[in-house]
C-alpha cells in the first residue's frame, strides 16, 4: 500500500501509532483513536455507495485496495 505524506486515509499517523500499541500510549488515547476511526468507517460506507453509483472506476479502485481476494 502506498503511504503518501500529508494524505489521511481512515487513520491519521497519530491514530496508527496509538492503535498499533506504541509504548506509553494510555488506553484512553487508544480508545479515542478507535472511536474516530469507527466514525470514518461509517462515513466511508456512504462514500462507497456514491462511488459505486456515480464513478464505477473509482469504486473498483477502492474495492481492489481494501478487499483481500
Amino acid at each position: 500500500m502506498n503511504s503518501n505524506m500529508g494524505v489521511t486515509a481512515i487513520m491519521t499517523k497519530t491514530d496508527r501509532d496509538r492503535i498499533s500499541g506504541e509504548v506509553g500510549v494510555p488506553d484512553n488515547k487508544r480508545y479515542e483513536s478507535a472511536s474516530r476511526v469507527r466514525q470514518r468507517i461509517s462515513e466511508l460506507e456512504t462514500d462507497v455507495e456514491i462511488l459505486k453509483e456515480h464513478h464505477p472506476d473509482l469504486y473498483e479502485e477502492l474495492r481492489e485496495a481494501v478487499c483481500d481476494e
